[in-house]
């Protein structure tokens, strides 16, 4: 039941993430639009925050324990801190590919082309579907790199997602100031920011699904409903 129930929570995120996100990247505002790449960190950002806030429940609230965890599991394990940057560099890329596919296609465009992307290559923006073979291709085998981390290693999955997390926003910060250095100069990193791009931004913190406990998936569907909620009060 719990695995069922799991899919169903995972479908939903997947489903509302491609809509708010193309929803977000077609409105028409005053002012220049938010930046994927600003988006892309700050939803690293949040994840390492929700991460950091779980494994400090997890210690009782203590904030020396917490410390002395991650220390001991970041830290002091450098080398297995190091594999996550393999993940973490295609995660980020993936995610900001998304971003130039719903540019450029449609929702459903999108969802067939993700599925069928080699038969609808001549039959689209060319842009709009490379950019979501590529986030496919790097989808797939960074979900199985990770997991093979996951199961190689007996580290919570909250600070293997606190060290995925810390990777993925620094390659984030970097792309983001190679590509949009002179307007995150100019309007400021949160350009453009609204309500929709904050359900984006929260909405894409997908790795939090990666978990097997019925605790865990409590707050995923709290967090998914209230998303869904908003955003149907909101459109």
């Amino acid at each position: 039941m719990l695995k069922y129930l799991s899919l169903g929570i995972l479908v939903l995120q997947t489903t509302s993430l491609v809509l708010t996100m193309r929803y977000s990247r077609t409105l028409k505002e005053d002012g220049p639009r938010y930046l994927p790449s600003a988006a892309v960190v700050s939803a690293e950002l949040l994840k390492i925050t929700v991460c950091t806030i779980i494994v400090l429940v997890q210690n009782n609230w203590s904030v020396r324990a917490m410390n002395q965890q991650l220390k001991e599991e970041i830290m002091n394990k450098s080398s297995e801190t190091l594999k996550l940057a393999v993940p973490a560099g295609i995660y980020t890329l993936q995610n900001n590919l998304l971003y130039v596919a719903l540019s450029n296609l449609d929702a459903a465009t999108y969802q067939v082309t993700l599925k069928y992307a080699a038969c609808a290559l001549c039959q689209f923006t060319v842009c709009g579907v490379m950019a979501v073979l590529m986030a496919c291709v790097s989808s797939g085998f960074a979900g199985v790199y990770f997991e093979k981390i996951l199961k190689e290693t007996k580290q919570s999955v909250w600070v293997r997602n606190i060290q995925l997390g810390l990777f993925s926003f620094v390659l984030g910060l970097l792309g983001m100031l190679l590509y949009d250095g002179e307007s995150v100069r100019q309007s400021g990193m949160f350009q453009g920011y609204s309500a929709i791009t904050c359900v984006v931004v929260v909405l894409q913190v997908k790795h939090l699904l990666r978990v097997k406990c019925f605790n865990n998936l409590f707050v995923i569907m709290l967090l998914c409903f209230g998303n869904m909620c908003y955003i149907c009060k909101t459109t």
